[in-house]
């Protein structure tokens, strides 16, 4: 299992060492195959604003789960990083469904396994993740995250810009697991990090 310490670096480190993770939620899981970073000290992470009631989870402690509504609608699943009071999340934006593929697809009411979590929203449905799982640990239920295993170990990531966001669009801070075809859409063309 991952433990704080693995959360507790710079968040452009954890978000590529987060590709080919597996993370489970109850009886479902994946192996995340897509992130973002977001860090304080820029216009497109929620902490830019400072410390509010909202925010409070991604200023630590790092190894949390920073759950939110996007647009009224979707609930999107972030790793909190960085030492406690930072504030700064990775944002799991895509997996490969391993676990519970069944109760995915009823859950998003779609067969074809590249549609059950292939964006951030989509994959909070399949998991069965909610606002209650705001602040949760990672390393305890419902959640576990567990390190790369046989050829995961060993993917290659892609880094591009960041997308579904309107601020600090340039940044490269988007990480894909190289040539799957489980992330979002569209899919990453490689920039120098």
């Amino acid at each position: 299992m991952i433990d704080r310490a693995f959360y507790e670096r710079p968040v452009l480190e954890v978000a590529p060492d987060l590709i080919g993770c597996v993370v489970r939620h109850g009886e479902t899981a994946g192996v995340i195959v897509e992130t973002e970073a977001y860090h304080h000290s820029e216009p497109a992470c929620h902490a830019y604003v400072g410390l509010t009631a909202r925010t409070a989870t991604l200023f630590g402690p790092p190894g949390r789960a920073y759950v939110y509504l996007s647009y009224g609608i979707h609930s999107l699943l972030n790793a909190v990083a960085e030492p406690d009071g930072a504030a700064a999340a990775v944002l799991i934006r895509a997996l490969e469904p391993t676990v519970g593929v069944e109760a995915m697809r009823q859950r998003r009411g779609r067969h074809r396994d590249q549609e059950l979590c292939s964006g951030p929203g989509k994959l909070t449905e399949a998991l069965g993740v909610g606002l209650s799982d705001n602040g949760a640990s990672l390393s305890a239920p419902p959640f576990t995250v567990l390190p790369p295993e046989g050829a995961w170990r060993a993917t290659g990531v892609t880094v591009g810009s960041r997308i579904g966001i309107s601020k600090a669009t340039e940044r490269p801070w988007r990480f894909c697991a190289t040539d799957n075809r489980f992330v979002s859409r569209p899919w990453p063309v490689e920039q120098a990090a």
